[in-house]
């Protein structure tokens, strides 16, 4: 679904990051959506980058993000830092979750830096339902860290810490009845599936804001478009997306790295060669759907649903 929605609010959070509050221009009401959820943010350029919403899941007024400027970045968090302005129109699709919070008897959250933003209204929803839920929450230094201000009203559930967490003492014993939740940069994610090797199957779920490293073998095959039943031929040097679209196919998307989820596209014949960032381990296995930007073929060919 797109949106175009007016900035209503820019404030400073912490160093390097800032706040943006989204409301419609006639005040209607938004879109509903779920802890995990993220939009994505149109910006001129052509930037599409997808932002976690950070409010609280019942506040159907305005949708709200945090944005941290990224150096290295393609300009998107830049626009965002140094243009965007209260009164500005902007557009936005969404909202999309590929981080959803499911049902667990205790939650173990671990956020670094920006990756607090999608943890934040998981935290609300756990106490709302009157669940067991702890907070780990580290960053570079406390003046990097949003919304440590806000977090105070949850108490001693929450810690904050600078420099690394102690992930061997969090992790150290495998919990069956504990669902754990990361967000942060991907050393951070890299360490935690390491310690969590030895956990439950599906006990861990992580977001992550930059691709996984493709290391797999890429090789030539084919898709069948069950709409129409033509027979497309993807090459090794080319993904399924790019040959969709240059065959005239519409379909959505955004990042084209395998890390936003919007060009998930249904699997009906063969299996997927996984190689994005945002399917669960159980929704791998399951092999109904897969991200058509990175994703490959374990088989000579997949039928989709296009």
């Amino acid at each position: 679904m797109t949106l175009e929605l007016l900035v209503d609010h820019k404030e400073k959070l912490a160093d390097d990051v800032v706040g943006v509050t989204l409301r419609a221009p006639d005040g209607r009401a938004l879109p509903a959506w779920e802890p995990g959820a993220h939009i994505d943010l149109v910006l001129p350029g052509g930037f599409v980058r997808q932002y976690s919403l950070c409010g609280r899941p019942g506040d159907r007024p305005a949708y709200r993000i945090a944005v941290l400027r990224e150096p290295g970045g393609r300009g998107g968090s830049a626009y965002v830092h140094d243009d965007l302005v209260a009164g500005q129109r902007v557009q936005v699709d969404g909202p999309r979750n590929h981080f959803a919070l499911v049902d667990a008897k205790r939650y173990l959250f671990l956020a670094g830096g920006i990756g607090i933003t999608p943890i934040l209204p998981m935290l609300d929803r756990a106490a709302e339902t009157g669940r067991d839920w702890q907070l780990v929450y580290g960053g570079r230094t406390r003046s990097a860290m949003a919304f440590t201000a806000e977090l105070r009203r949850h108490g001693d559930r929450v810690t904050i810490q600078e420099g690394l967490l102690d992930l061997p003492a969090l992790l150290a014993e495998p919990r069956p009845d504990t669902a754990v939740y990361c967000c942060g940069p991907e050393p951070l994610l890299a360490a935690v599936e390491q310690h969590c090797a030895g956990w439950p199957a599906d006990a861990l779920h992580v977001e992550r804001f930059s691709p996984l490293a493709d290391t797999g073998e890429h090789t030539a095959f084919e898709v069948e478009l069950a709409g129409s039943g033509r027979v497309l031929r993807v090459p090794a040097d080319r993904s399924i997306l790019e040959v969709a679209e240059e065959a005239g196919v519409t379909v959505l998307s955004s990042c084209r790295e395998g890390t936003c989820g919007t060009c998930e596209t249904g699997v009906l014949a063969g299996t997927p060669d996984h190689r994005d960032s945002v399917l669960t381990a159980a929704e791998r296995r399951d092999g109904d759907v897969m991200m058509i930007c990175v994703s490959r073929s374990c088989t000579p060919k997949l039928v989709l649903d296009l």
